[in-house]
């Protein structure tokens, strides 16, 4: 059971940050092409560095690449979708950007739990700095390649506590793990943590402090 649940956020992680990828992409004026390198980043940068940090050579997305073709479809649906209504009302802006608020965040929760039972499977359950660590990797690195790529601050550095909530959805699922040893327990208890503290932050307009420099 905890397997298929794991398939099943890795299904909800690729869709959700591969039509993250795409909008970011459309956003930016970039073709089809740059569309799906966009899409594809975004939704196995994560999973590339996770296998490169625990020595998963060569990277699984290379090795079984069915997420791949699934995000190049997702990505591919987008733009023909955004391609066919590309004169829309100025009111679907906001909708975008609640569109583009959940996919990123349903990508980030569902790449969190992948990445913390990467570790796991690989032997490092005791490790728990390093499965926290692979957790947060793999959420939030896909979407930082994304920006770099997109020419943009990278959400991780300015967002509603966008990566703090990745490393709180991590140290819970250990958590989790040490008291009830239930894998299936602490991935739904993580990922719901992580929409939750998204949710929150963006409806209260938390955010990490920062200094502002005068000019």
């Amino acid at each position: 059971m905890p397997w298929t649940l794991l398939f099943a956020f890795d299904l909800i992680g690729t869709i959700a940050f591969s039509i993250s990828g795409a909008f970011v992409a459309i956003r930016k004026g970039m073709d089809i092409f740059g569309v799906n390198v966009l899409a594809v980043t975004t939704a196995c940068g994560g999973g590339l560095m996770r296998d490169l940090i625990i020595g998963s050579i060569p990277p699984q997305m290379f090795r079984n690449p069915f997420f791949v073709v699934v995000a190049v479809v997702v990505a591919n649906v987008v733009f023909l979708l955004m391609y066919l209504h590309r004169h829309m009302p100025r009111k679907a802006a906001q909708i975008y950007d609640q569109l583009l608020f959940w996919f990123d965040t349903l990508g980030l929760a569902a790449f969190m739990v992948d990445g913390v039972m990467a570790g796991i499977a690989v032997g490092y359950e005791d490790n728990e700095f390093l499965i926290c660590f692979l957790g947060f990797m793999t959420a939030v690195g896909g979407g930082a390649l994304r920006d770099v790529l997109a020419g943009q601050m990278p959400d991780i550095f300015r967002k509603h506590i966008y990566a703090v909530a990745a490393i709180a959805g991590a140290v819970l699922m250990v958590l989790v793990l040490r008291l009830f040893q239930s894998q299936q327990a602490a991935m739904i208890a993580g990922f719901l943590l992580v929409l939750i503290l998204r949710k929150l932050a963006a409806h209260f307009l938390w955010n990490l402090p920062k200094v502002k420099m005068e000019e």
